[in-house]
């Protein structure tokens, strides 16, 4: 006789809404999906229900009336911090991006029933695989779970992403974890490192040729965009391309077409772009270095990565990661860390971020030999460990050069370090973030509008 499947609770889910738009068959619909809904017009009375418990997440349709989303959000957590808030409406995925860094669970299009609620809210039933994209990416951190939201959400979509962060940070990575979160992970995804082909050849590379277009062009060349056709291409150290270049991948950017050197015909693409720098690109616009238009092209969605520093809690998880991928390249049996050797790693300051990291495990199993354990002198790291300091976008002194210098732009660069750590800190809450800045709310909210009327935006 078989048995019979447990029943599962029911969610309630608290749906703040206009109650015309909410579907009439929702409770019989809430009922086979295991989830209850309960629509509430009124952001208020929202807010008091959920105080009085018994409430498994917040549905929230856009716009709310009288408040911002990330207001909402924002009084939601004050109320309940655990408990999921899903998003519904039209926005720009810059929007849903950033409501997810605020701490939304997800944001969907409007008119989701109770079955997506449901699915989003399901806990992943065990023996299933994780999704492939996710094991790209190492890390449990804050910062990395950030990371994640965004790569979530955007990787479905078509739009173009900016990804920046110091050397080592895993730009790459995460271009590769975008495209495998995408319906065009099938197909192929392209690199191109911008800074290491000679600007003479990066047209030709990145376009094609036709023989005899150029001195050395001895057969036809199918450039990379055409490579990618369907698929992804990530445009690696975006900064160090040409002027008279930006222009023409502008165009591609807009038109989703170009030339091969030597041909007049043109060559159409569908192609998701991916672009990767580790200095700021508006520097360079400011600068005259890089195209305003292209940089906005570009930054539809920035993704920055987090230097190894900001996340010191993946540390440990990133060494058994390295040390086993290692053994396994060189088909060692595997190694294991000695407690006072990841007390070590763990307080090293990492300048190199997670490339340095992994790079010092290579080593360190290499010179370690025949022994199963690694122990400190295997990673001749500096002896004396650097203190933890704050991001380099915080300096500790400022020189005044001969030439003089921009005293409003210095200013703010210095105060948008200063928000952005604090903003980080307390995972988007602007009162967390007030409160360790010891501000008011209000007058953070001030600062914040006042650095983005400035170019300056956190």
């Amino acid at each position: 006789m078989s048995q019979q499947p447990a029943l599962q609770a029911t969610r309630r889910v608290l749906a703040v809404t206009d109650i015309q738009r909410a579907s009439p068959s929702s409770d019989a619909a809430a009922a086979s999906n295991g989830v209850s809904i309960l629509p509430v017009p009124d952001p208020i009375q929202a807010l008091d229900l959920l105080r009085s418990g018994g409430y498994d997440a917040v549905s929230v349709t856009l716009p709310v009336p009288g408040w911002t989303a990330e207001e909402f959000l924002e009084e939601v957590q004050r109320v309940d911090r655990k408990v999921p808030v899903i998003f519904q409406g039209d926005a720009t995925v810059h929007e849903a991006v950033r409501l997810i860094k605020l701490g939304a669970h997800h944001f969907m299009p409007a008119g989701a029933g109770p079955a997506e609620i449901e699915a989003l809210l399901a806990p992943p039933e065990r023996g299933l695989p994780e999704e492939p994209w996710r094991k790209i990416l190492v890390g449990g951190s804050a910062a990395m779970r950030n990371v994640a939201d965004t790569i979530r959400l955007v990787g479905p979509r078509r739009c173009t992403v900016l990804v920046t962060g110091e050397t080592g940070t895993g730009k790459d990575l995460a271009a590769r974890a975008i495209h495998a979160a995408s319906n065009r992970a099938h197909l192929p995804l392209v690199a191109v490192n911008c800074g290491a082909i000679p600007e003479t050849l990066l047209e030709a590379e990145l376009f094609g040729h036709v023989k005899g277009a150029f001195t050395g062009a001895i057969s036809n060349r199918t450039g990379r965009f055409e490579q990618a056709h369907q698929g992804t291409i990530f445009l690696d150290e975006i900064a160090e391309m040409p002027l008279d270049l930006q222009s023409k991948l502008l165009r591609v950017l807009q038109e989703r077409e170009f030339q091969r050197l030597g041909r007049s015909d043109t060559i159409r693409v569908d192609v998701r772009v991916i672009a990767a720098c580790n200095v700021d690109l508006s520097d360079r616009v400011r600068q005259g270095k890089f195209r305003e238009d292209l940089f906005y092209r570009l930054n539809v969605v920035p993704l920055p990565m987090p230097p190894l520093r900001e996340r010191p809690s993946d540390i440990p998880l990133l060494v058994e990661h390295f040390v086993e991928k290692v053994c396994t390249q060189e088909r060692i049996p595997r190694k294991h860390i000695a407690r006072e050797t990841l007390d070590r790693l763990c307080r090293y300051f990492w300048p190199g971020n997670v490339r340095q990291l992994e790079n010092a495990i290579e080593m360190a199993v290499t010179l370690s030999g025949d022994r199963d354990v690694l122990y400190p002198g295997d990673f001749p790291l500096p002896s004396r460990i650097p203190e933890k300091t704050t991001p380099s976008a915080v300096p500790s002194h400022i020189a005044v050069p001969d030439e003089g210098l921009d005293f409003e732009r210095v200013v703010n660069t210095i105060e948008r370090g200063i928000l952005e750590q604090a903003l980080r800190k307390s995972n988007g809450n602007k009162k967390a973030a007030a409160d360790l800045l010891r501000l008011k709310r209000t007058t953070l909210a001030a600062k914040l509008k006042a650095l983005q009327a400035a170019g300056a935006g956190v």
